[in-house]
């Protein structure tokens, strides 16, 4: 028994051991916005006052838009992952795009909430804000499950619909992001409030790349380093556990507008089958598939995707 106990008790040591110095190697708590807006939010970004958020957010192009586009990022993305498609969609048409609650910079919900009801409004909200009475409305995976949210909520405001590896339905993902599946373990959760291994958020941006030599340190940095903004990680994990997918997908055929549906044919999060099950249920809907792209299509290759989007919006 004492050579059990012996053991028993070296093994404690050791894991006291190891699990210190995890923590000393990887200490990163959170960061308040201001340390992070020189370097993540220089002009056009702004930051206006709606819900009760400081958001941050982009407004930029042609000022006499009709139906500007609005785009929506996905979970634990922000506005910078379309800069490839502004550039290219800004000197013809208004674009305007935003960091969602609990993520970017904007920063947490001062209600905690983060069901899908609640993003809706909040993208309603901003439209409201903004003056924008009719849109094109623009989202990738959990963005694109606002969107499409929001379309059924206010279809007579939303013009038409660009659906990016978008979420929506229940579905099992073939490989997801370690840290998306970190942030639903209940006691991990919390551990990684205050501390973030840079290697780790490295291999979940890889997860979602066609071509993971693509991502580069750059870009690591803008993942990694927005993520610490104050409140972010705790309501990434709240987020998992409010906004279930499939809770209104019931719902889709009730969709009846011009709809465009973009797809990688590498996404390991959202299986491409998807893009056809949301062809089905959407009427009239079209289907553009990138077999050598991942779940980030848009940001992976925004040249060759946002050519799509100019043809389904008749931009020349």
């Amino acid at each position: 028994m004492k050579i059990i106990a012996a053991i028993l008790a070296g093994a404690v040591f050791v894991i006291s051991i190891l699990a210190t110095k995890f923590f000393i190697l990887n200490w990163a708590p959170d960061r308040p916005v201001s340390e992070l807006t020189a370097r993540w939010a220089p002009p056009p970004s702004v930051f206006i006052d709606v819900a009760g958020m400081s958001v941050h957010m982009r407004d930029e192009g042609v000022r006499d838009d009709s139906s500007p586009i609005v785009l929506l990022h996905g979970t634990a993305a922000s506005l910078h992952t379309w800069e490839g498609w502004v550039q290219a969609l800004k000197p013809q048409r208004r674009v305007i795009r935003f960091d969602l609650p609990g993520f970017g910079l904007t920063g947490p919900s001062p209600d905690g909430n983060y069901t899908i009801e609640n993003y809706v409004g909040f993208v309603t909200a901003m439209l409201d804000k903004l003056g924008v009475r009719h849109c094109v409305l623009v989202g990738n995976s959990f963005g694109g499950y606002v969107a499409w949210a929001t379309a059924l909520a206010q279809p007579e405001r939303v013009d038409k619909l660009v659906l990016v590896d978008a979420g929506g339905y229940v579905l099992a993902a073939s490989s997801p992001p370690i840290g998306f599946r970190i942030a639903q373990l209940p006691v991990l959760n919390r551990l990684f409030e205050m501390t973030l291994p840079r290697s780790l958020v490295e291999s979940s941006v890889r997860a979602v790349y066609g071509d993971p030599n693509k991502v580069t340190p750059e870009l690591v940095d803008r993942y990694f380093e927005i993520a610490l903004r104050e409140g972010n990680r705790r309501a990434l994990a709240e987020r998992f556990v409010q906004a279930r997918p499939g809770e209104l997908a019931a719902h889709i055929p009730q969709l009846k507008l011009p709809t465009l549906i973009l797809w990688g044919g590498r996404d390991q999060l959202i299986p491409p089958e998807t893009a056809e099950r949301f062809h089905r249920d959407i009427a009239g809907s079209r289907v553009v598939m990138f077999d050598d792209l991942g779940h980030v299509p848009h940001e992976e290759d925004p040249d060759r995707t946002v050519a799509a989007v100019k043809t389904f919006l008749a931009i020349e």
